[in-house]
C-alpha cells in the first residue's frame, strides 16, 4: 500500500524523526490547501456566509507555526512557486479558480443585466434629488432658524445673502451641466464609435445601478464564501482534552503536554500536533475519548484522526481535518481508462483521510473484504479484480456464492465462473462446479511448486515466481481466486461437500500466495459456522489473509472477525465508521503496512465494469491469453444487463418513460445490442421484474414503465 502524497516517504503524513526539520516547508502548504478550499464545488459543501470565528482565514489557519528563517525573513520566490511541481500545481489552482468565478457569473449575466437597469432607473431619480439638494443648499436652514431664534437679524441675513449667491453659482452649473448632456451628448452619440457609445452607456449604467440600489442589496454576489471551519489553536486543544477527562490543568503531573509544534499537514488538509497524555494515561483512554475530544473541538468525530506513536504508549498524532473527509467521493476509478495493468505493480484503490492516494500491491498476499450488505464490499473487491482483468496474463477464477449480477460481465475474461450454491440459470452444479475449481487450483500450485523445483538456480535464484517467468512460462502464470461471500460454501447440506470444500480452501490460503495465486475473498458474515473440523477451517481460512479491508459493520465482534482482534486495540472499529449513503465504500485498510488508512474506495458501477471489462478482453485477445469459460465467447446481446441499460435511458426528471421511446432510446444509445429491438421485446424481456402500466408523458398515456418500479427492481435484485 502506497500513499502518494509527497517525495518523502511518511505513511501516517507525519515525520516522526525529522519534523523539526521539516516542519519549516509546511508554510509553503497552506494557500494552495486554502485556495482549494475557498472554491465553490462539491468539496465545498456545507460552507456559510457568516465564518464561526471573528476575521477567519477558509481553510484553517497556521497556528504556533516557526518562520521559514531564523531571523524571521520571508522567502523572496513565494514556496508554492519554487520547483516546477509546486509551480504547475498553483497555476492550475488559480486558473481553476477563475474559471469557476467566471462560470459563475457567466449563467447569471442575464439577471445581473435586469437588476443594472432597475436600479439604474431607480439612480437617476435619486442623482437628479442629490442635486437639487446640492443646488438648494438645505443644509443651511438649520443654521438660519438659528439665528431667528436667537434674535440676531445680522447673522441671519448674512446667511441670507450667501444661501442667495451660493444657489445662484450652483444654478448657473446645473444649467450648464443640462446644457452639456442636452447639446453634447446627441452630437457624441452621432460621432463617437459604436464600441465608445456602449462602454459609456454601460459605464453609466453601472454608476446609476451603484447610486439606485440599497447598500445591502449587491448585484453581483460572491462566486465563493468563506469555509467553515474551526480555528485549532494550543488552547483549544487543551480544553478539548481536559474535557474529555483526558487530563487537568491545576492538578500536578496530569497537565497535557505537546511533543511538536503544530502545523498544516502537509496535504493542506487540516492541522496536526503531537500530543503526551499525562503520565499514567494510555493510548487505549485517548481511543476512548475521541468523541469527548471532538466535541471539544467542535468538530465532527470524523474529522478527528487519532494515529499511535511507538515511541511511547502515552504519545500519538492528533490530527483535524478542515471538513468531513469521509464524505467526500473518492471519484471513478482510474481504470476507465482502459489501459493494461501489470499485477506487479500496485492497484489504485482510493483515498485516505487526508485526500492521498492509497494502492495496493496483490502479489503474494490475500485480501478479506467485509461489512454489512450494500455498504460497498462487493465494489470494493470488484475494484481490485478489475485491475487483475487489465493484467492479460493473469487468470481469473470468479466464485459468487451470493449469485448476485455484479460479477456476471467477468465472463468476457474469467477462466472459470460459479455462482450460488444451488443449481441456476447460471450455473446448474454449482457446488460440483467450485470442487472442480479447487481441485484445479490445487493442482496447479503443486505443479508450480514442481515446475520451480526444476528451474536452474541462474534462472530461478529464488526458487520463485518472478514477473519474467510468469511472461516467459504459461504455467508459472499468476492466478487471482475471487470468492465472494465465501461463507455459503462452509454451510452446505452436504457435510462432505463442506468439509472437502474447506480442506481445498485451506491448502490454497496456506500455499497459494507462494505460487502466484491471489486470494481475494469477502463476506458479510465472517464467523459462526458452526463447530467441528468445518468450522476450524473456516477460522483458519478467515484469519490467514494477510490484509483485510473492513467497511461499515453492525457491531464490534463482526469489525474484530474481519480485522483481527489487535486491531481494535489499536483503535480499528468497523462498527465505529460513519453510516449514511455518504460513506458506501469508506472503510479500513488494515495489515499491508504499518499505516491503517481510513480509505475512501474509488467507484467503479456495473457500466464501469463492463467497459473495463470489454477492454480486458482485447487485451487478453491480443496477448493470446483467453482460457476456459472465456475461450471464444463474444460480446452479445444475452450478456446485457437490460434493466440497468434501460434505467440509462431515462433522463434526469423523467418518472415514467413509454416503451416504445425507450425501445428507441436503446437503439439510438447502444447499437450494437439493441438496434433491432422493439417496444413489445424491450417489454417482454422485463415482464417479470418491471410492470407495464400506463404512463403519461406530455399529454399522451401510453403503456410504459415507471422509473420508480426500475430503481425498485435493481434493489430487490441487490438485496436477493
Amino acid at each position: 500500500m502506497t500513499n502518494n502524497h509527497s517525495d518523502r516517504e511518511d505513511p501516517n503524513g507525519f515525520d516522526w524523526s525529522t519534523y523539526e526539520a521539516e516542519v519549516a516547508d509546511v508554510a509553503d502548504v497552506v494557500d494552495l490547501g486554502a485556495a482549494r478550499a475557498r472554491r465553490g464545488g462539491p468539496a465545498a459543501a456545507g460552507h456559510f456566509d457568516v465564518p464561526l470565528d471573528d476575521e477567519p482565514e477558509p481553510g484553517g489557519v497556521l497556528v504556533d507555526a516557526p518562520p521559514a528563517d531564523p531571523k524571521g525573513r520571508r522567502p523572496i520566490i513565494p514556496g508554492r512557486l519554487l520547483g516546477w511541481q509546486n509551480f504547475k500545481a498553483a497555476v492550475r489552482d488559480i486558473a481553476e479558480d477563475v474559471l469557476h468565478r467566471a462560470g459563475y457569473h457567466a449563467v447569471r449575466a442575464p439577471w445581473y443585466t435586469v437588476q443594472a437597469g432597475f436600479w439604474a432607473a431607480v439612480g437617476v431619480f435619486k442623482l437628479v434629488g442629490r442635486q437639487l439638494r446640492w443646488w438648494w443648499l438645505s443644509e443651511q436652514y438649520g443654521l438660519r432658524q438659528a439665528a431667528a431664534d436667537a434674535n440676531d437679524p445680522a447673522t441671519w441675513y448674512k446667511l441670507h445673502r450667501e444661501v442667495k449667491a451660493t444657489r445662484a453659482w450652483r444654478g448657473i452649473v446645473l444649467a450648464a451641466e443640462a446644457l452639456a448632456l442636452g447639446i453634447g451628448g446627441p452630437i457624441a452619440y452621432a460621432m463617437a464609435p459604436w464600441w465608445v457609445v456602449g462602454l459609456a452607456a454601460a459605464g453609466a449604467v453601472c454608476g446609476l445601478a451603484r447610486i439606485g440600489r440599497p447598500q445591502d442589496r449587491p448585484i453581483l454576489r460572491p462566486a465563493v464564501v468563506e469555509g467553515r471551519y474551526r480555528r485549532v489553536n494550543p488552547d483549544i486543544i487543551l480544553r478539548a482534552y481536559y474535557a474529555a477527562g483526558l487530563g487537568h490543568p491545576d492538578k500536578p503531573n496530569q497537565q497535557i503536554t505537546f511533543g511538536s509544534t503544530m502545523s498544516r499537514d502537509t496535504t493542506g488538509t487540516g492541522s496536526q500536533v503531537v500530543i503526551d497524555l499525562p503520565y499514567g494515561k494510555t493510548w487505549e483512554d485517548v481511543l476512548k475519548a475521541k468523541g469527548g475530544i471532538a466535541s471539544g473541538l467542535d468538530v465532527s468525530v470524523n474529522q478527528v484522526f487519532l494515529t499511535r506513536d511507538p515511541s511511547s504508549h502515552r504519545r500519538h498524532l492528533l490530527f483535524v481535518a478542515d471538513r468531513d473527509p469521509l464524505a467526500i467521493p473518492a471519484g471513478r476509478t482510474p481504470l476507465l481508462d482502459g489501459k493494461p495493468r501489470d499485477i506487479w505493480t500496485e492497484a489504485p484503490l482510493g483515498l485516505d483521510e487526508r485526500g492521498r492516494k492509497v494502492s495496493l500491491l496483490l502479489m503474494w498476499i490475500s485480501v478479506l473484504v467485509g461489512a454489512q450488505p450494500r455498504k460497498g464490499k462487493t465494489f470494493a473487491a470488484r475494484l481490485l479484480a478489475l485491475y487483475a482483468a487489465l493484467d492479460p496474463y493473469v487468470r481469473i477464477i470468479v466464485v459468487d456464492g451470493k449469485m448476485s449480477p455484479d460479477w456476471d460481465k467477468f465472463r468476457l475474461v474469467a477462466h472459470r465462473m460459479v455462482f450460488g450454491t444451488v443449481p441456476n440459470s447460471r450455473d446448474n452444479d454449482p457446488v460440483e462446479h467450485l470442487l472442480e475449481v479447487l481441485r484445479e487450483v490445487k493442482a496447479h500450485i503443486q505443479e508450480v511448486n514442481d515446475f520451480l523445483a526444476s528451474l536452474s538456480t541462474a534462472e530461478c535464484p529464488e526458487g520463485k515466481i518472478t514477473r519474467e517467468l510468469s511472461r516467459k512460462y504459461p504455467q508459472l502464470r499468476v492466478w487471482l481466486l475471487v470468492m465472494e461471500e465465501f461463507q455459503v460454501y462452509y454451510e452446505l447440506d452436504s457435510q462432505e461437500q463442506n468439509k472437502e470444500i474447506a480442506a481445498l480452501l485451506s491448502f490454497i490460503m496456506a500455499v497459494g500466495p507462494s505460487a502466484g495465486v491471489i486470494l481475494l475473498s469477502s463476506s458479510q458474515k465472517p464467523s459462526g459456522v458452526g463447530a467441528g473440523d468445518v468450522g476450524r477451517l473456516f477460522n483458519r481460512y478467515r484469519d490467514n489473509h494477510a490484509v483485510r479491508f473492513a467497511l461499515k459493520c453492525g457491531n464490534r465482534l463482526v469489525s474484530e472477525a474481519i480485522l483481527g482482534g489487535e486491531a481494535y486495540s489499536e483503535g480499528y472499529d468497523a462498527s465505529a465508521l460513519p453510516n449514511g449513503p455518504q460513506y458506501r465504500g469508506v472503510g479500513y485498510l488494515y495489515g499491508s503496512t504499518d499505516d491503517t488508512p481510513t480509505v475512501r474506495t474509488y467507484l467503479a458501477d456495473h457500466a464501469d465494469a463492463e467497459r473495463i471489462l470489454t477492454a480486458a478482453r482485447k487485451h487478453r485477445e491480443t496477448a493470446g491469453t483467453l482460457s476456459g469459460a472465456a475461450i471464444g465467447e463474444t460480446i452479445t446481446r444475452d450478456m446485457r444487463d437490460t434493466l440497468a441499460d434501460v434505467r440509462a435511458v431515462f433522463l434526469p426528471g423523467e418518472k415514467g418513460l413509454h416503451w416504445p421511446v425507450i425501445a428507441a432510446r436503446l437503439a439510438e444509445q447502444l447499437p450494437e445490442h439493441y438496434a433491432d429491438i422493439t417496444a413489445d421485446a424491450i417489454s417482454a424481456q422485463l415482464r417479470d421484474r418491471v410492470p407495464s402500466v400506463n404512463v403519461k408523458v406530455r399529454g399522451e398515456v401510453l403503456r410504459g414503465a415507471r422509473l420508480a418500479d426500475i430503481d425498485t427492481a435493481i434493489e430487490r435484485r441487490k438485496s436477493a
